[in-house]
């Protein structure tokens, strides 16, 4: 089929600095016809290494590796890059700083941007653009500026797509001819305008009469749907879809391509046409901020982790909701459909390509004539085991996976899996231990906000999980005495800073055992999101039945699982001062000599907020 005739940009996004350190510094891109990039770093002899992906008639992924041609990239110092396409030098002044775009190979960690819950049509600011002034002002002024993007979870939402956003997904599939993959046996209308907020009628279900009878759903006679997202009406199902989806999160130029607010609302009813006129406002604020997101990566190294909403909501929270999406070829495929996608566009650059490019035979075979069929390659993505990474900077960056390696529940197929197995949480005692100082991404917070977990608990015990996400890791039994056990060793390191997202709100916990020797301190740093808030005024009344419930003085603490550990609740300075912050924001974490100096939030308006770390 002849592709639409379209005047197409070479670079629709990148470059993206993605894993940076001594030995090579990994740039990515998104391009629209075969090229030969190769790459510039300072005044340094350097080799370029190249791995281009096809996955459309005018769609490339590229990844360049760069590698010094003797000895290594110096360390904790601004590297002015360029690139070059084709052999000419690529126009780069809207990616700059300065002459050209720059970066930081981290070593010696002095200061951290870490974030997490991007969602292009959440009403808030998106605060990456607050980061990229952020950097660009240091920069300006000479100043040291942080040398490391942490993004823990929800990079992207599959499970909750604006309507707009669809349409442009289904407008860019054909100009960039993205490849397709076999049709799914759904029962889906043909038409974009039939689909548009009601797919989740026509995703499969569990019948009510399968459910436990220690369920509401039972009693209630309500089918369980297998993709448990309440803002499922647009969720991503095809492989091309969730292709043209990530292109769109971080492309500005893939925008001008597509007209994603000309669409006839007569099709939708009232309510949803409403919905789209609110979701086209958020969207076009999210367009206008995108180069400088686009930018802010061009400056600095960028690793990310996935979450739940990376692929779906509720990825694996149960082992019954495992056993559903198995038993379900249509559900089995279109989580794996977003597995692949975050591979190619996060996993890959988070290792550059080290461990995670043993995949790519098995993918690139999987396109047979004209579409993929990843019946092979599903088998070798989900044994896949190394999503989880490590950066051997000071202090040491442990990322972890707390989807894929879950400890399961053998007794209630409903109740929630441990966030990581015994095996993976001995693997991370091994990692820790004889360590000063580490910098520990955990997506899930590992020390939460008790009301809130309590809430979950009762949720839980009525065999309802889902309903309120139970992904906290007190959840479990097992994992929970495990990871405490782990903290309290004498062995494991003096300062641990751990980095959360996924709630949707920010705090700033410190930790203590009551009990040992170890005189060892955690931070419990939970930024969360980037764009994306939770409910203000119920926030607020949770933080004060938290305060009421779970006083120090308080004897429900006897019965939490981390009653062995003394948890302090910091102030932020933003508003009244509550510990609790619900606004759109991204953290700086500043450290000295390991050890955490000062924690504050850049919120999507400009403002900076400070939590008092005494």
């Amino acid at each position: 089929m002849a592709l639409p005739q379209v005047n197409l940009p070479t670079i629709l996004s990148g470059p993206m600095v993605r894993r940076a350190e001594p030995e090579h510094i990994c740039l990515q891109f998104v391009v629209t016809k075969l090229t030969t990039l190769t790459a510039s770093v300072a005044a340094l002899s350097v080799e370029s290494k190249q791995t281009t992906i096809r996955l459309g008639e005018r769609l490339y992924l590229v990844f360049l590796n760069v590698t010094p041609s003797q000895g290594e990239f110096p360390s904790d110092e601004i590297l002015p890059y360029k690139v070059s396409i084709d052999g000419l030098e690529l126009e780069t002044n809207h990616l700059s700083y300065g002459a050209t775009p720059s970066l930081v190979v981290p070593k010696n960690l002095s200061s951290v941007l870490h974030g997490s819950c991007r969602n292009p049509h959440h009403p808030s600011k998106d605060s990456l653009a607050v980061a990229d002034e952020h950097l660009y002002q240091l920069t300006k002024a000479n100043k040291q500026r942080a040398s490391l993007l942490l993004m823990s979870g929800d990079q992207v939402y599959a499970d909750d797509v604006a309507g707009p956003m669809l349409n442009a997904i289904y407008q860019l599939i054909p100009l960039l001819g993205i490849y397709k993959e076999q049709p799914l046996d759904l029962p889906l209308p043909d038409s974009l305008e039939s689909q548009l907020y009601v797919r989740d009628k026509f995703l499969p279900k569990e019948s009510w009469e399968k459910r436990s009878k220690f369920t509401l759903g039972y009693w209630t006679r309500k089918d369980e749907p297998h993709f448990s997202s309440v803002k499922a009406g647009n969720h991503l199902i095809s492989f091309e879809e969730f292709i043209a989806f990530y292109i769109l999160n971080f492309s500005s130029a893939a925008w001008s391509l597509v007209k994603p607010f000309e669409f006839d609302k007569g099709y939708l009813s009232k309510p949803h046409a409403l919905q789209f006129e609110t979701e086209e406002r958020a969207l076009r604020d999210f367009i206008a901020t995108l180069p400088s997101v686009e930018r802010l990566m061009a400056n600095i190294s960028t690793l990310m982790m996935f979450d739940d909403h990376d692929i779906t909501d509720d990825w694996n929270l149960t082992p019954k909701w495992e056993q559903n999406i198995a038993n379900s070829k249509e559900s089995k495929r279109i989580v794996t459909n977003g597995l692949i996608a975050y591979w190619l566009f996060q996993g890959l650059g988070n290792d550059a390509l080290t461990q995670s490019a043993a995949l790519l035979s098995e993918f690139n075979h999987s396109f047979q004539g004209c579409e993929w069929d990843f019946s092979r390659f599903d088998k070798a993505i989900n044994r896949f085991g190394q999503w989880h990474y490590c950066l051997d900077t000071y202090p040491k960056v442990v990322v972890l996976d707390t989807r894929t390696h879950r400890w399961r529940s053998e007794q209630d197929f409903n109740e929630p899996s441990g966030l990581m197995d015994w095996e993976s949480l001995m693997e991370l005692q091994d990692v820790l231990i004889n360590h000063e100082s580490v910098l520990l991404v955990s997506p899930a917070p590992v020390f939460g906000v008790k009301a809130i977990e309590t809430i979950q608990a009762i949720f839980n015990s009525c065999g309802e999980p889902l309903v309120v996400d139970v992904e906290n890791w007190m959840a479990h039994e097992g994992a929970a005495k495990k990871l405490i056990a782990i903290f309290k060793r004498e062995d494991t390191p003096k300062e641990t800073i751990i980095l959360s997202g996924d709630v949707h709100y920010s705090f700033c916990f410190s930790v203590q055992a009551r009990f040992g020797r170890h005189h060892n301190r955690i931070w419990q740093l939970t930024a969360s999101g980037i764009k994306n808030e939770f409910p203000k005024g119920l926030l607020n009344i949770l933080e004060k039945l938290d305060t009421w419930l779970f006083a120090t003085w308080s004897p429900f603490n006897l019965f939490t699982k981390r009653w062995q550990l003394a948890v302090s609740k910091h102030k932020s300075d933003y508003g009244k001062g509550r510990y609790l912050v619900s606004d759109s924001a991204i953290s700086l974490v500043e450290l000295e000599k390991g050890k955490l100096k000062r924690y504050a939030l850049l919120h999507g308006t400009g403002e900076v907020s400070d939590f008092d770390l005494n």
